[in-house]
């Protein structure tokens, strides 16, 4: 019954030209009957090949699947050149992976260190940084 090669079939509304930002931007819907959901990355694709752009310029975000399948409805993105992709923020850049991921410790332990930071005064403010041994 769910083919993962079934035929998909995608259209575009609410479609609005923005010059400002050197994209097109519209509101995907996307039809498949035999499937569960669809991947980003096969919508990028057959956006690129609809709207005669490499896929790396076209974002697909927000997808969420109607009630009882077969349907679903998101947002696309596709910019005019790869140097206006520049202009796309920076998390779905790294989705995308135009951009590396930059790994950084989490929000408690920095806040944590920065309050350690505070209580030492001087030279030590570099030491201070790392966790105390238990």
């Amino acid at each position: 019954m769910q083919d993962p090669n079934s035929p998909i079939t995608l259209r575009t509304r609410k479609f609005i030209t923005n010059r400002l930002l050197h994209r097109k931007q519209m509101v995907l819907d996307v039809i498949h009957p035999q499937r569960p959901n669809v991947s980003r990355a096969e919508l990028q694709e057959k956006l690129g090949e609809l709207y005669k752009t490499p896929k790396e310029q076209c974002f697909v975000f927000g997808m969420r699947t109607h009630y009882g399948g077969g349907r679903s409805t998101g947002f696309a993105l596709i910019y005019d050149s790869p140097d206006a992709v520049k202009l796309e923020c920076t998390f779905r850049r790294v989705r995308n992976g135009l951009v590396p991921k930059v790994e950084k410790p989490s929000r408690k332990l920095r806040k944590e260190r920065k309050n350690r930071a505070k209580k030492v005064r001087g030279t030590k403010k570099s030491k201070a940084g790392d966790a105390k041994k238990k």
